[in-house]
């Protein structure tokens, strides 16, 4: 059955440009200012023993003769463990600060280059785990993840509010959210590009680990932008959080993600 009404006379890709470039003009803190680099040591022991499923997905399509390119690689949290489980990983990762929390693999290499200017061989799979939110331009960057991939491309983003201590913070203090592109609409751009996915949905729990209140304050302030108030998120984080040893824990609740996977077409 195909697409009608209003939906299907929706661009889909205008919509998520708009939805980008909005997110940009109401944030003065974004990816180019060195956001992930600032953030990565936070991120990487957030992620680190983090289990969502998203492996057990791919698990089907691996193999010990097969190459995987993971796009936006972050701290390593999928590009190591599938490692172990193929010949080679190709991990992109554009933050200097993502790249050097990467624990060394022998069997996998790391380029420093965003997806769009990454020189990169074709593998059997690719993967793309939670980078498209910031990415106003999609269409080009999907396509590219389609050219490179033998047999499976793999899209993961959230459906739902980012499970984070800064969500918690903007309800607080009555402060709307940043629009941010969701699964539905990927899944909705994809289908505009003529491209039909499987669909698997996933839901993990997420806690966020810091090593002192600094360290939360400040990831905190990275995703609040201009709305951040020192005093008052002080205090509410101080509220939300426990004691784990030395680290400061917060709960942030159950994550929901859609998983987009297709073999494209050769």
């Amino acid at each position: 059955m195909g697409i009608t009404g209003e939906i299907a006379g929706t661009d889909w890709a205008k919509r998520w440009r708009d939805t980008v470039r909005g997110r940009g003009e109401k944030s003065t803190h974004q990816e180019a200012s060195g956001y992930w680099d600032r953030r990565a040591r936070s991120y990487a022991r957030i992620t680190r023993h983090r289990f969502d499923d998203f492996l057990r997905v791919v698990e089907p399509h691996l193999g010990p003769r097969k190459t995987l390119i993971d796009v936006g690689a972050g701290a390593g949290r999928h590009a190591v463990p599938l490692a172990e489980r193929l010949e080679w990983v190709t991990a992109v990762e554009p933050s200097e600060g993502m790249r050097g929390q990467i624990p060394h693999v022998d069997n996998m290499t790391v380029i420093a280059s965003s997806w769009q200017d990454a020189e990169v061989a074709t593998a059997d799979i690719v993967i793309c785990c939670h980078v498209l939110y910031g990415i106003d331009e999609p269409i080009p960057f999907i396509t590219k993840l389609q050219a490179c991939a033998r047999e499976r491309v793999f899209i993961m983003l959230r459906q739902g509010q980012l499970p984070h201590p800064a969500t918690r913070l903007r309800q607080s203090l009555a402060v709307p959210d940043l629009p941010v592109p969701q699964f539905s609409d990927l899944f909705m751009l994809l289908t505009q590009m003529g491209i039909t996915p499987d669909v698997t949905f996933i839901r993990y729990p997420v806690v966020n680990h810091y090593a002192d209140m600094d360290e939360a304050m400040t990831d905190c302030r990275m995703l609040m932008g201009d709305e951040w108030e020192e005093a008052r998120a002080r205090t509410l984080i101080e509220e939300m959080s426990t004691k784990d040893g030395d680290e400061l824990v917060m709960d942030g609740g159950i994550a929901l993600s859609g998983i987009a996977h297709w073999q494209p077409e050769i």
